[in-house]
């Protein structure tokens, strides 16, 4: 093992990713080069290189490779690399090869003269454009790669000068059209995704005094309660790598001579980066905890989230307004609530290939006015556990839906719910529903 600059110790697991991540953007990597250099075995390398595939520090590309990317930021999720796009539009790449793992930041259609079209082009833009070798040129001149549409191929100068300066041609047998909208709804989905927390957002760091070591006591552990006002600490062994949790729980009976690592809860419950907030939530209300640490894939601890956090995060999201429109957000902009009934308009974008409310739409429905319906009784939030609805009749397109819940029973952490919904007079759906609850952080 090596130590990092902290001093703590490495695993070649561990050299492999810190080696990968200070490599140059663009850099072709193989396994026999990195077990070669770090004296590891390739298997080992190999194993490392998919860990770094996950957490976005290299890609690879068809007749390229495996190479170093740079690593997309949350605020940067929304742009593309053209290694994507290629994969979406079913293309072909003729040209720029070595270029694929760049971001595009901007797409310009071609449909335009030449010299109005060049207003529109820069570097991280993709050129859309058909069988226009004067407009592919240009936009290659001004660092732009460039989309040929119809099936269409291109010159060898073009090919050539694209190779040079790594910027890629790609090829799609769709119209421009199409192209453009398929694109569109990838980059659509991407900001959907940027929009939705993970644990990387909301994570709070470790450090000497906000961790407890395995081989720590009592006295370590108060001098730590009394200086951080925390009774609750992630244990850590000396490689700082997750070994259990403390509480003053655990404490009670603890001896001046008995060590943490004795009186631990183990295995603890962990999350990685990558977890969604609302995971965390369902975890640590389902399992009463206060705290989740955050560990690499190797249990490496990278830092802590509270309840507090988690909860706080989830309802000020909701109080946000969303640039990417979700399923849901659409079925919402049809629910009228007031404070004295909750009415469903069934427009077209709601039915099946029937004519009818889907049984989707119905589920939804649901999803959106539970929390209406608890917030207004409790003011609480709520998570859905479980829900079981029953289909009485079919609802037809231009009718309206009035929907009323009756409140079971409420606990401590979970509310049961009837729900029932009217059509005309006549019951169309019925159901139950249990839900978490947490109450709401200022």
């Amino acid at each position: 093992m090596s130590k990092n600059s902290k001093g703590i110790k490495m695993t070649k697991h561990e050299q492999i990713l810190a080696y990968i991540e200070a490599l140059s953007v663009g850099q072709r990597i193989s396994v026999r080069k990195i077990a070669k250099v770090l004296e590891v075995s390739e298997g080992t390398a190999y194993r490392a290189i998919k860990d770094a595939g996950q957490l976005g520090l290299v890609t690879t590309i068809d007749r390229v490779g495996t190479v170093r990317v740079e690593k997309k930021k949350r605020d940067e999720i929304e742009n593309l690399t053209f290694s994507e796009i290629v994969k979406m539009i079913d293309g072909e790449v003729i040209g720029g090869r070595q270029g694929l793992h760049k971001t595009v930041s901007k797409f310009a259609i071609g449909a335009m003269e030449i010299r109005d079209l060049i207003k529109y082009i820069s570097k991280q833009t993709l050129l859309i454009v058909g069988n226009r070798e004067d407009a592919q040129f240009e936009a290659l001149k001004r660092g732009c790669a460039v989309l040929i549409t119809g099936g269409f191929k291109t010159s060898k100068r073009i090919i050539n000068y694209a190779n040079e300066h790594q910027l890629p041609i790609l090829s799609s047998n769709y119209d421009t059209f199409l192209v453009a909208n398929i694109i569109n709804r990838a980059m659509f989905n991407q900001i959907i995704r940027k929009e939705i927390l993970i644990v990387e957002d909301i994570v709070k760091p470790v450090n000497e005094t906000t961790v407890i070591f395995s081989h720590m006591g009592l006295k370590e552990y108060k001098e730590k309660a009394k200086t951080t006002g925390h009774s609750r600490f992630p244990v850590v062994d000396q490689n700082w790598k997750l070994v259990g949790i403390i509480t003053s729980k655990e404490t009670i009976d603890m001896d001046h001579d008995d060590v943490i690592q004795s009186v631990m809860t183990k295995p603890p419950i962990n999350v990685e980066l990558s977890t969604t907030v609302a995971s965390c939530a369902h975890m640590m209300i389902w399992e009463g905890i206060e705290i989740l640490p955050v560990t690499t894939t190797n249990k490496k601890i990278l830092g802590v989230i509270t309840r507090e956090d988690v909860l706080k995060s989830m309802q000020l999201l909701g109080r946000q307004p969303q640039i990417g429109e979700t399923i849901n957000d659409q079925i919402a902009k049809h629910i009228a609530v007031t404070p004295e009934s909750i009415a469903v308009e069934v427009s077209p974008l709601l039915t099946n290939q029937y004519g009818t409310l889907s049984k989707a739409v119905f589920v939804a429905i649901i999803e959106e006015t539970v929390q209406y319906k608890m917030r207004k009784y409790k003011k609480v939030d709520v998570m859905i556990e479980s829900l079981n609805i029953i289909y009485i009749k079919t609802v037809t397109i231009e009718s309206s839906i009035e929907v009323k819940y009756d409140i079971l029973d409420v606990g401590r952490n979970f509310a049961k719910l009837e729900v029932a919904m009217n059509c005309n007079n006549q019951k169309v759906a019925k159901g139950m529903i249990m839900c978490q609850m947490f109450e709401d952080i200022i």
